[in-house]
């Protein structure tokens, strides 16, 4: 067992004798999603790494940091490739429902293909709180898992030819969609993620590069923390604090493990 599975599993709580097989993969989503917090503290401090496999392990895995989807999502990548999943990384183009357009940053979300039996499933936990927790088949088929329904739908465009779509439970009554995504083009190396984080650290209309933002799944809902707020989301019903900077370094040391901020 390599380095990185033996890890992962530890950082997860799965044990070195349990099988990865297509139907244990939403238990490996769900424990992923409460592991991992989707986070840009490294971007703030001005502290970012090249995207490869030892970095990402050394980050995520060794010093208990968290990241964003172009970290996220190739570590998990080479936990299934390790596990004998047929597996391949992919970009895409976020949408803002808010403004109702593109993000127009770009290929700026990597996530991951899956191929069990002939389909075709996609595979995300770094989509900050919008994380499907299940293989969303490429074939319209709705999946629900206790973060609310989530769709693959075929729709040619300029950025792809599939978008995912999502109905976050307590928060959406219709579909909205998350991004779009090109099942043809694939990710040939994890350097090619290098271009997202670029985009994402230093350009201007990049959500991430501004201020700190730290969210993660809780076995009964979410929570967010900036620093200005924590937004907490349990059952349904949210409670929100507004903090100062001490603030902030506690709680980040409180609910998402972060010691030297």
């Amino acid at each position: 067992m390599t380095e990185l599975n033996t890890l992962f599993r530890e950082k997860i709580g799965m044990p070195e004798n349990k099988k990865v097989t297509f139907t244990t993969l939403d238990h490996i989503l769900e424990k992923t999603a409460v592991a991992f917090p989707f986070e840009n503290l490294c971007i703030i401090a001005n502290k970012t790494e090249a995207v490869t496999k030892q970095n990402l392990m050394d980050k995520i895995l060794v010093r208990n940091e968290g990241g964003l989807c172009y970290e996220l999502n190739p570590l998990l990548y080479f936990f299934l490739v390790d596990n004998g999943c047929k597996v391949t990384l992919i970009r895409g183009e976020v949408y803002n429902n808010e403004k109702k357009d593109w993000s127009h940053l770009g290929r700026t979300h990597a996530a991951i293909l899956l191929e069990h039996e002939g389909n075709n499933y996609l595979l995300d936990t770094g989509f900050g709180g919008n994380l499907p927790l299940k293989p969303v088949p490429l074939n319209g088929e709705t999946v629900t898992s206790r973060n609310g329904d989530f769709r693959v739908r075929a729709l040619q465009s300029e950025y792809g030819d599939y978008v995912l779509e999502m109905k976050l439970k307590y928060k959406h009554t219709e579909w909205q969609i998350g991004y779009a995504f090109d099942s043809q083009r694939l990710v040939g190396n994890v350097t090619e993620l290098d271009e997202i984080s670029n985009i994402i650290v230093h350009t201007q209309k990049s959500p991430f590069n501004k201020t700190p933002m730290i969210t993660q799944l809780t076995s009964d809902g979410n929570i967010t923390l900036t620093n200005t707020s924590f937004t907490q989301w349990k059952h349904g019903k949210s409670k929100k604090e507004q903090i100062d900077e001490t603030r902030f370094k506690q709680l980040a040391k409180q609910y998402f493990g972060f010691q030297d901020l």
